[in-house]
């Protein structure tokens, strides 16, 4: 399994989360350093969206 690896800024981040998942609100994209099984996992909840796809659109960001 991958490794969240959060690169650069986290606001552009999730600036680009909330255009591609417009569902997503600020509370969702809450990000904590050690977090990261947390934030996938509202991630998941929300968009449907399988853990590893979005681990890879997050990395690639």
């Amino acid at each position: 399994m991958d490794k969240l690896e959060i690169k650069g800024n986290w606001n552009e981040i999730k600036g680009k989360l909330k255009q591609k998942y417009g569902e997503l609100s600020d509370d969702d994209l809450s990000y904590a350093e050690g977090q990261e099984d947390q934030l996938i996992g509202r991630l998941q909840q929300k968009t449907g969206e399988t853990r590893q796809k979005l681990i890879d659109e997050i990395n690639n960001m």
